[in-house]
């Protein structure tokens, strides 16, 4: 059964952000000196796959030629930061989910009614799809 709705998009913005937090994390850790060398060599050795000339898996369609190289991409990013030192990777997630800079913290009190003030209250009307105005 096919999803419909906005469960589809929200699907979606959460595998984007996923991808966007995987790339992030990725990039800080070949940034990173405790990272071995030998790990390190993960990312380039995907790119130079994607500009080898000669796919290991044929290209039977269009577009699945794009697909293939965004999901090699994916799994080289996914191996790398499963392969890094798992200490690494979890001090990289808490400095990323980290809030820098200065905050407050507000106590409110949800069950404290908003002031009149805060509506307003105003004429309306229904007006019907097959009405025009």
């Amino acid at each position: 059964m096919v999803k419909q709705g906005p469960s589809n998009a929200g699907e979606t913005a959460g595998i984007l952000a996923s991808i966007i937090k995987n790339a992030r994390l990725a990039w800080r850790l070949l940034r990173d000196p405790d990272v071995p060398a030998s790990l390190k060599m993960v990312p380039p050795a995907t790119l130079i796959y994607l500009l080898f000339p000669v796919d290991f898996m044929l290209d039977l369609a269009l577009g699945l030629s794009q697909l293939n190289d965004i999901a090699i991409i994916l799994l080289g990013v996914k191996l790398f930061i499963e392969l890094c030192p798992q200490e690494i990777v979890r001090r990289h997630l808490r400095a990323m989910s980290s809030v820098s800079g200065s905050y407050r913290v507000v106590d409110e009190d949800p069950s404290q009614e908003p002031p009149s003030s805060a509506y307003i209250d105003a004429p309306y009307r229904v007006i019907k799809e097959d009405e025009e105005e």
